[in-house]
């Protein structure tokens, strides 16, 4: 083998623990990983954004015709999907199945337990809630109302604090669970927009968002409370903004989800109706 060759495997393995260390000491590193991860999650919305863009613009013949504002919120709602999908996944590992959070494998307070991965997680969904409430406030009303700007604030405020405080990280999953109803909300859109709205997908996908909604918006939001009144003891040792955000943000959301939960069963019922007539 040559000393060029040489050389060059040399440098290849002299940048690779280089790298190694940045992403180990640095980008990883406990002090650093709030800041990384929300960084990370604000870069990766640009991205997918621009992955809609490019694949709908290539591939979906409604796409093409739609409005300039009609696109924005095409790519808008891909972000919240994407997002959806991967922070209740999360949310449903660190509540169901992780042992991080689980009172058989730890004698330490609940309330105060944190991971690399579930600071990780919180952080990208951090990221998320500051690129959309940046979107909303730039092609506002558009892309949603007010209604929509309390939602994610109070819902960004709270996992921030739960990043960087260590705080009520279980509590944040609980109610992250309930982005699993995002995806459905956002196939209605897509079918609305694409013409479909008396098609059986469009049908179905209403009385998904029903059952959805009533499991991961209503009832866990009372196992959530259920859990904290368990927890009592616990919950009080908390800082004080902590101790107001576990009861205030999911009671503030828990209301928000009724009154939107009545409407979703009027459209039930409405669509449904309608496919007994025909």
């Amino acid at each position: 083998m040559s000393t060029t060759s040489l050389q060059t495997i040399g440098a290849i393995k002299s940048y690779h623990h280089q790298a190694q260390h940045l992403v180990k000491n640095y980008l990883l590193a406990d002090p650093f990983i709030p800041y990384t991860s929300v960084l990370t999650g604000i870069f990766l919305c640009k991205v997918v954004y621009d992955l809609c863009h490019f694949i709908s613009n290539s591939h979906s013949k409604t796409y093409i015709i739609l409005t300039k504002i009609q696109r924005i919120e095409w790519n808008n709602r891909g972000i919240s999907t994407v997002h959806a999908i991967f922070i209740s996944a999360m949310s449903l590992y660190f509540v169901f199945w992780s042992d991080l959070f689980s009172d058989r494998w730890h004698n330490d307070l609940v309330v105060f337990r944190s991971s690399r991965l579930s600071s990780l997680g919180l952080g990208v969904s951090v990221g998320y809630f500051i690129a959309d409430l940046g979107m909303i406030f730039w092609k506002y009303p558009s892309l949603g109302g007010i209604e929509y700007i309390v939602h994610h604030s109070l819902s960004g405020v709270a996992v921030a604090y739960s990043l960087f405080s260590g705080e009520g990280q279980l509590y944040t999953y609980m109610v992250l669970i309930s982005e699993i109803t995002t995806p459905e909300i956002n196939l209605r859109w897509y079918l609305d927009t694409a013409g479909m709205k008396k098609s059986l997908a469009y049908v179905v996908n209403g009385v998904f968002i029903f059952l959805a909604w009533l499991v991961a918006r209503i009832l866990l939001f009372i196992y959530m409370f259920y859990h904290v009144y368990l927890h009592y003891n616990q919950v009080m040792r908390m800082h004080i903004f902590g101790y107001v955000l576990v009861f205030g943000v999911p009671a503030a959301l828990g209301v928000m989800n009724l009154v939107w939960f009545g409407k979703i069963v009027r459209g039930v019922k409405k669509t449904l109706a309608k496919r007994c007539e025909c």
